[in-house]
C-alpha cells in the first residue's frame, strides 16, 4: 500500500484562493516600495556558511538550515572528531552551505560584492522566502516570506522617518486600522545599561528586556539576575517597568533618567527627530509608540530599531520590525556603510486580514466567466469571443469536455465563476450570446460589445 504523501512541519501547500490572497498583499507592498523609490533585487535561497553564521548570535545560529555537501560528505571527517560526536566542528566538514535565515545578511553580502556598480544611497527591495529550523506554532513557520525595504549608503534620520510612513502607508492600503509602530533605539538601551552600570552584560539586558510582554516585570527580572545583573542595578531599571505616558512625556523622562550618558542622550536626540517628524507630517490609519523596552535580539542594530503590533483584537504579536545598522557591512570587509532597514511579516499580515475579514472580495485568481460546452462548432463561437475577451484583459475560459450542461454549471459554481456563457445554436443563429449570473440566477441575451462591456464592468 502506498505510503500517504506529507510535507515537513512548519511548510504549507497554498490552494488558488491562498495564492491570490498572498498576491494581492505582496503587490501592495510592491507598489508602495516602488512609490517610495525602492529598486528590486534578489539573491540565491542559499548562501555559503559563513556568509550567514556568527551574524544572527548563538540563538540564531542555531535556527540556521544547514545543507549537506554532495557525495561521500562524511569522507572528510576524521576518525577522531567522528567518535567525539561534537556536532558543531562536524558540521562545518559536512556542510558548507546553508538557506538563508533572513534577507538582510545576504543584502549586506550583495552591496558589498556589487559596490562599484550601486549607486548610493542605494533603496532596495527584496520579497523572497527565508528558513528558520524553529518550532512551528501560529503564525510562526520554518518556511516564510520576508518583504524587506533598506537604505544604505546614507546616515539621514529622514530614512527612519520615511520608514514610519511607509508602514504606514502599506497597512492603510490593506485597510488594516489599529496598527502600532512601536519605536526605540539601540543608543538609549546602551545609555540605561552604561546608567545602570551593567555595560558589559548589554546583550543579556536587551535579550532579556525585549521578553517583558511575554515573561512580564518579575521573568525579566529573574532572567537578569541570572545572567549576573546586580539588584542595585535593577532598582535603578524599576523606573523602565511603568514607564508611560505620551511620546514627548517618555523622551523628557528619557532625558532626565540618560543625562550622565553622552550615548543614551544622543539616542533621545535621534527619536525626538523622528517623532516630531512624523507628528509634522502625519499618519493615515497607524500610531507611532515609543517603547523603551523593545530591544530586538539581533545583534546588529545600532540606532532606531522597529517593531509593528497588530490590532489590540488579534493575537498575533508583532508583523514587521527593523532598524538601522550602521556598520552591517563591516562583517564583509566594507567599513563605514550605514543602512537602515524594515521587514513585513507577511505570513502573519495574512493571517490577521483574514481573521479580521479585510480580504476585498474581488481578490481572486478565478475566472469572470466560463462558457458552456455544446459540442465542436458552439466551442468554437465561443472560443473566438472567449480570446477577443481576454485580449481585452477579461478572465475567460470555456469548460474543455462536452456534456450536461448541470455539471458544467456546478463546476462554475464550485470555482465561484460568477458568470456563465451559452452559445447553443439559438445564440449562434442570432450572433449572440446568452449571459447568466450564477449569483441571482438572472439570464439576458446579448451581442458580443454588451458581453464585453458588462464583463468589464464588473471584473
Amino acid at each position: 500500500m502506498a505510503k500517504k504523501p506529507s510535507i515537513p512541519k512548519g511548510t504549507r501547500d497554498f490552494n488558488p484562493e491562498e495564492v491570490a490572497r498572498r498576491n494581492y498583499i505582496f503587490n501592495t507592498i510592491k507598489e508602495t516600495f516602488s512609490l517610495y523609490g525602492f529598486q528590486p533585487i534578489e539573491t540565491p535561497s542559499f548562501e555559503n556558511s559563513d556568509t550567514l553564521m556568527g551574524k544572527y548570535g548563538e540563538e540564531g545560529d542555531r535556527l540556521i538550515f544547514k545543507i549537506l555537501n554532495s557525495g561521500d560528505f562524511l569522507s572528510k571527517v576524521d576518525e577522531k572528531l567522528y567518535t567525539e560526536k561534537n556536532s558543531i566542528k562536524i558540521t562545518s566538514r559536512i556542510s558548507e552551505k546553508a538557506l538563508r535565515y533572513d534577507l538582510t545578511v545576504p543584502f549586506a553580502r550583495y552591496v558589498v560584492q556589487h559596490q562599484n556598480e550601486i549607486t548610493f544611497p542605494f533603496k532596495r527591495y527584496q520579497i523572497q522566502p527565508v528558513w528558520r529550523a524553529d518550532r512551528p506554532q501560529k503564525g510562526r513557520f520554518r518556511e516564510f516570506f520576508q518583504c524587506d525595504a533598506d537604505v544604505v549608503g546614507s546616515t539621514s534620520l529622514w530614512q527612519e522617518v520615511e520608514f514610519v510612513q511607509l508602514y504606514d502607508t502599506v497597512f492603510s492600503n490593506l485597510g488594516l486600522k489599529g496598527v502600532t509602530i512601536k519605536l526605540n533605539n539601540r543608543k538609549i538601551l546602551s545609555g540605561i545599561a552604561e546608567t545602570i552600570g551593567a555595560e558589559d552584560k548589554l546583550i543579556d539586558f536587551t535579550v532579556a528586556l525585549d521578553k517583558l510582554d511575554k515573561i512580564g516585570e518579575e521573568g525579566v527580572k529573574k532572567e537578569m539576575r541570572e545572567k549576573g545583573i546586580s539588584e542595585d542595578a535593577l532598582v535603578k531599571l524599576q523606573p523602565l517597568f511603568s514607564f508611560k505616558g505620551s511620546n514627548d512625556e517618555k523622551l523628557n523622562a528619557l532625558k532626565n533618567m540618560l543625562a550622565a550618558s553622552q550615548l543614551g542622550m544622543k539616542g533621545v536626540t535621534e527619536l525626538e527627530f523622528i517623532t516630531k517628524n512624523i507628528n509634522s507630517l502625519g499618519l493615515q490609519m497607524a500610531s507611532l509608540k515609543i517603547d523603551v523596552t523593545l530591544a530586538r535580539g539581533l545583534n546588529y542594530y545600532t540606532g532606531a530599531i522597529y517593531e509593528v503590533a497588530a490590532p489590540a483584537e488579534v493575537n498575533m504579536g508583532s508583523i514587521g520590525g527593523g532598524g538601522r545598522y550602521d556598520d552591517l557591512t563591516g562583517i564583509f570587509g566594507l567599513k563605514n556603510m550605514s543602512g537602515v532597514g524594515i521587514s513585513f511579516g507577511l505570513d502573519r499580515i495574512y493571517l490577521v486580514l483574514e481573521e479580521l475579514n479585510l480580504f476585498p472580495e474581488t481578490v481572486s485568481n478565478t475566472s469572470q466567466a466560463l462558457f458552456i460546452n455544446f459540442g465542436e462548432q458552439e466551442s468554437l463561437y465561443a472560443m473566438k469571443a472567449i480570446k477577443k475577451l481576454r485580449e481585452a484583459g477579461i478572465k475567460a475560459e470555456l469548460f474543455p469536455d462536452e456534456g450536461k450542461m448541470g455539471k458544467q454549471m456546478s463546476y462554475a459554481d464550485k470555482r465561484n465563476i460568477p458568470f456563465t456563457v451559452l452559445t447553443g445554436e439559438k445564440e449562434i443563429a442570432a450572433n449572440s450570446f446568452t449571459l447568466k449570473n450564477m449569483k441571482s440566477g438572472e439570464q439576458m441575451q446579448v451581442q458580443y460589445t454588451e458581453l464585453e462591456k458588462y464583463l468589464g464592468q464588473t471584473n
